[in-house]
């Protein structure tokens, strides 16, 4: 038994979120989690919501809520939501928990040991009208290259130039639209990234079997330009972790707090003290997972996240760790995605435009989402929700082939056989054929879940799912019963073991159908089938069962135009 430990791309708490934010961390990141934990291996599965930053103070203050007040209450929404999608973490945690605060500032103390941060006098933006300091992307004006009149401070997103807020033309607030801004001068604090620069290109080179989008991501970080430069990793707000050497004030920084993307990832290990704390366990019990020197060292760690967030977890969070000189575990391998778009154009949060987690669960049960978004994960480019799409998916993989084959087994058998397994027959050549075929395919499954490759993951599952209902049409027991009612006997107990082994194997995928139809098979043993043939035996003659309900429902063409219209536009 190995262990695992596995984060996903913590969500912002500002909103709820996507099924292309779902698709490209914590979905893929609870299939290898479920797929691990049935296989018999140690798991702790770790998420949180990342809730410090300007974007968070401005969604309060829309609500007319203080802004801890708002962060608390989201954080149970979004908990809420991610039980509906079955997500299964170990621990949802905070990034303002008091562990989180702790464990940065003690980063940052450690950090200035080393000589890896320096104080940089900057001129700010300030605006009066709102009574404070702009982070970059919160001034908009004229870009000076384009003419684009809502170019951001950062970047202007019609030309794709890198900007200053100072080089804006007109600038004004995005927050209230008011041009009275004036340029101070304040102090930050910045991580001497560009001093690691090798040491961090060194332990990407050594992760030869990383996906190539993370890897190719990370080096043009690294190479492009000036190359990997210094960060500020302070801010002028009040909502965040104050800014402190470990316990120790920091002279100078005074009323400032560490920036979002500085503490965010940091909440990974943090949350590690969350859960146990949440548990009764002790500091032993989470630092087995983090720190090398407490036993870390044989834990795998993988990360789950969109191609968005690989420049901080390949670059920033690393030097943080390796800056720190202290023996914390850095990840053994990164899962990127690309993004999931929607229905010919993009998932818009401020449009509305397309499902969100909350609207996706009340139309519909989480594993109609979960097979369809598993099965078109964006892991070799970009890929699109269409409602046509899904609809053809979910009826023709989860009705057609898994759902109608329970059922006519089931069915099937109550008729002729009665609630019980029968015990008639025995196993012939075409038994023989399917255990082959289903000893290649479920160990091809598993070699794919082993490498997180989903969507091959998905497409070998459904294989196998196929060739029950193959079996099913090549033996016929319906008609073999009429002359042969031994020999149908024998093909239908195979055929209920087979539905039970399709309930284990397709836990991680849609759980809720796993355990429907496990207790449908009357049946707690979900052991991984190591061995196919004892698989196929597992339920023995004279095991009751009873037939379930409809596993899935077929999506009508009135529902899919019904959908397709309700989510084009901006929400209510």
């Amino acid at each position: 038994m190995a262990r695992h430990l596995i984060t996903s791309a913590i969500p912002y708490i500002n909103g709820i979120k996507h099924l292309g934010n779902l698709v490209g961390s914590q979905l893929p990141a609870d299939l290898y989690a479920r797929y691990l934990r049935g296989r018999g291996h140690e798991v702790l599965f770790l998420c949180a919501t990342d809730e410090h930053g300007t974007p968070a103070e401005l969604a309060a203050a829309k609500t007319g809520q203080p802004v801890a007040e708002f962060c608390a209450e989201m954080h149970g929404v979004q908990a809420e939501i991610a039980r509906g999608f079955r997500l299964s973490f170990d621990h949802f945690g905070r990034s303002s928990s008091p562990q989180n605060h702790a464990l940065t500032q003690h980063f940052a103390g450690r950090l200035a040991e080393q000589g890896l941060i320096r104080e940089v006098s900057e001129k700010q933006v300030y605006s009066n009208a709102d009574g404070r300091y702009l982070p970059d992307r919160y001034i908009e004006g004229t870009c000076p290259n384009c003419g684009y009149d809502k170019a951001r401070g950062d970047q202007c997103e019609n030309c794709t130039k890198q900007l200053d807020p100072v080089d804006l033309i007109e600038p004004r607030s995005a927050i209230s639209g008011s041009t009275d801004l004036e340029v101070r001068e304040t102090k930050h604090l910045y991580l001497m990234q560009s001093g690691m620069r090798g040491q961090l290109n060194d332990w990407i080179d050594s992760k030869t079997d990383w996906p190539i989008l993370t890897t190719s991501i990370a080096r043009k970080w690294l190479n492009d330009g000036d190359g990997l430069q210094d960060r500020g990793i302070t801010r002028d707000l009040d909502w965040g972790i104050p800014v402190k050497k470990g316990k120790s004030d920091w002279p100078g920084m005074e009323g400032k707090v560490f920036y979002v993307w500085f503490d965010a990832p940091i909440e990974y290990i943090a949350c590690a003290g969350e859960w146990a704390e949440a548990n009764g366990l002790s500091d032993a019990d989470w630092q087995r997972w983090w720190r090398t020197d407490m036993g870390a060292d044989d834990v795998q760690y993988t990360q789950f996240m969109g191609k968005d967030n690989v420049p901080f977890h390949t670059l920033s969070f690393p030097a943080t760790i390796l800056g720190s000189g202290e023996p914390w575990k850095l990840v053994d391998y990164i899962k990127s995605f690309n993004y999931l778009n929607y229905d010919g154009g993009q998932f818009s949060t401020s449009q509305g435009r397309g499902v969100f987690m909350d609207q996706a669960l009340e139309i519909l049960p989480p594993d109609y989402w979960r097979w369809w978004l598993l099965s078109h994960a964006p892991e070799s480019n970009d890929s699109e929700f269409t409602w046509e799409n899904f609809q053809a998916s979910v009826n023709k993989d989860l009705a057609d082939v898994l759902g109608n084959f329970v059922s006519r087994v089931t069915k099937f058998c109550r008729s002729k056989f009665g609630e019980t397994v029968p015990e008639a027959g025995s196993f012939g050549e075409d038994e023989a054929a399917l255990i082959a075929t289903l000893n290649v395919r479920i160990r091809a499954y598993e070699g794919y879940m082993e490498a997180m490759e989903v969507r091959k993951s998905a497409a070998e599952l459904r294989a196998i799912w196929v060739a029950g209902n193959e079996y099913l049409q090549t033996v016929a027991p319906w008609t073999t019963f009429k002359e042969d009612p031994d020999r149908a006997a024998a093909q239908i107990r195979l055929a209920l073991n087979l539905i039970r082994l399709y309930a284990i194997l397709s836990a991680p995928f849609i759980p809720d159908a796993s355990a429907a139809t496990l207790s449908a098979m009357q049946t707690e043993d979900d052991r991984w089938p190591d061995d196919v043939e004892a698989a196929l035996s597992a339920l023995p003659a004279g095991h009751a069962f009873t037939v379930p309900d409809v596993l899935f429902a077929k999506i009508t063409d009135e529902q899919r135009e019904e959908w397709q219209a309700k989510f084009s536009g901006v929400r209510s």
